[in-house]
């Protein structure tokens, strides 16, 4: 069941996707349109999912399931990592690469290696006031107040 993403609770749980590339505004489009449809279905056990999407930054593909109503199941978790990955090779971007850092500047989302942070930082590139995003939030409150934090708050916090 897909409920509109500001009513849902803040305890709602979260899958976070970071995309390797800016989304065009008809790929986000797409990408709301099936994941809607998708959302509509999704069912742990046969119990609907409350569920809801929306996409920042035209990097983050933000899926929340507010476990009040339902708990979600290894199996419906993995419905969804199939409809992800699916989504992925329909655009030919990736969902899935944990080896970029987001970091945000002037409004706008940059990807740095986990290979090249120390250089960025010794280049002035990252300082500890620069944005990143913890993608490893929990639910919809920790997404609205932690999710984008100063370098310096983070395990980055060591190169810096």
């Amino acid at each position: 069941m897909f409920v509109e993403f500001e009513k849902m609770a803040g305890n709602s749980r979260v899958w976070l996707y970071q995309v390797d590339r800016d989304l065009t505004a008809e790929e986000q489009k797409f990408i709301l349109e099936q994941t809607k449809n998708f959302l509509t279905t999704w069912a742990a056990h046969g119990a609907d999912l409350s569920s809801s999407v929306k996409i920042f930054y035209k990097r983050f593909l933000v899926i929340l399931v507010d476990e009040n109503f339902a708990s979600v199941s290894g199996c419906s978790i993995d419905s969804s990592v199939h409809f992800v990955k699916a989504l992925e090779t329909e655009l030919k971007v990736n969902f899935f690469d944990r080896t970029n850092v987001a970091f945000l500047e002037d409004g706008n989302v940059f990807l740095e290696p986990l290979n090249k942070i120390k250089n960025r930082v010794s280049e002035g590139i990252i300082s500890g006031d620069t944005l990143t995003f913890n993608n490893l939030v929990k639910n919809k409150a920790e997404l609205e107040k932690s999710w984008m934090v100063p370098a310096s708050e983070t395990w980055l916090s060591r190169y810096l």
